[in-house]
């Protein structure tokens, strides 16, 4: 029985072993036929279709226009406005003081608080420059509510009741402006207070010492060397301290009137120097005599402009009594800001070399 089962098993084997070699002979025969396998390669995406981005463009920057393009004056009639944040920055360090300067419009101190006056008016136009109010609280405030609005005053920085004068001098129609305290004649002997600007001092004290007085009121059209009798004839002699001092104040749309008579025009911002002072001395002989040269004066040029330096009811009341007649004499009684005239050219204006070698 076990001889005849061995021949069955190898039959089977055989069988079997000849199944597997015929599989994989197909098989192999099919992997040939078929060739290597390919290999899958991603699907490629073609890109987007381009966005539109839109990116906000940021507002162009407001840029006040040049000194040359401003003007001080008012055409128009009406009431001396109340100081106009848009007209004011603070001062770095300050708590509360504030600087005047031009607005992101472009109006400008020097015309926004101006006086309004016909420039359409053809008759010669007279200007006084009434300095010295504010130490005097009594007396200034008199002297205010008495003078014709025409008339332009100046105010000392170092005045304990500016607010309430200020407030007089708007509701009264006067134009006004800051007196600087600047190194006069006869210095030291003659002061113009701890925080004048002096040709001795350095450009940061200096220009400390006129954000200082810059900071001291609002409102005003600009500013003057009168300050009291004295006119800070010392430093305007200093031509270097004098253009940094003016190129501050065009810079924050101001005005300036130059006390010294006849002085030369200046650079970079609008001014005007005085003809005359009418009140020295202050006797009233002199001072009718002085207000009838600044009427001559105006006759032949057009134009003039003098300066009372101290509040005095003497001086105050010769003034009324001769601004009272003004029209009937065929003159415009003008404020300042009608009279000043746009900056000098740089040739107009001496060099450092030239100063030295005078």
């Amino acid at each position: 029985m076990a001889a005849r089962r061995r021949p069955l098993i190898a039959r089977s084997l055989g069988w079997f072993w000849s199944g597997i070699g015929v599989v994989v002979l197909a098989g192999v025969t099919t992997l040939q036929t078929l060739g290597p396998p390919v290999k899958a390669t991603p699907p490629v995406l073609s890109p987007p279709p381009p966005v539109d981005v839109i990116t906000p463009t940021p507002p162009p920057e407001v840029k006040p226009p040049a000194m040359t393009q401003l003007r001080p004056g008012r055409g128009t009639p009406g009431p001396i406005p109340s100081p106009d944040p848009a007209l004011l920055e603070a001062i770095p360090g300050e708590s509360s003081a504030m600087l005047p300067r031009i607005s992101a419009d472009g109006r400008a101190p020097m015309a926004v608080y101006a006086r309004g006056f016909d420039q359409s008016n053809r008759r010669p136009r007279i200007g006084l420059l009434f300095s010295g109010f504010g130490p005097n609280l009594g007396d200034s405030e008199d002297a205010i509510r008495a003078l014709p609005g025409g008339i332009t005053l100046a105010f000392s920085p170092y005045a304990s009741h500016l607010p309430h004068l200020l407030d007089v001098a708007r509701l009264t129609g006067h134009e006004f402006l800051l007196s600087i305290p600047m190194e006069p004649k006869g210095y030291p002997q003659n002061d113009a207070g701890d925080r004048a600007l002096l040709t001795t001092a350095n450009t940061a004290v200096n220009a400390a010492s006129l954000d200082w007085a810059l900071g001291r009121m609002a409102g005003y059209a600009g500013a003057t060397g009168a300050l009291g009798p004295l006119r800070g004839e010392r430093f305007a002699d200093a031509y270097g301290p004098l253009e940094a001092m003016l190129h501050t104040l065009a810079g924050r749309g101001l005005l300036y009137v130059d006390p010294r008579p006849g002085a030369m025009p200046l650079p970079d911002v609008w001014s005007r120097a005085i003809d005359l002072v009418v009140d020295e001395p202050a006797v009233r002989t002199e001072i009718d005599d002085k207000l009838a040269q600044l009427e001559k004066a105006a006759r032949q040029n057009g134009s003039a402009l003098g300066l009372a330096g101290v509040v005095r009811p003497l001086t105050v009341q010769r003034v009324l009594a001769w601004a009272n007649a003004l029209q009937d004499h065929g003159f415009a009684l003008a404020p300042v800001s009608a009279l000043v005239q746009p900056p000098a050219s740089s040739s107009a204006t001496p060099s450092s070399a030239e100063l030295e070698s005078r």
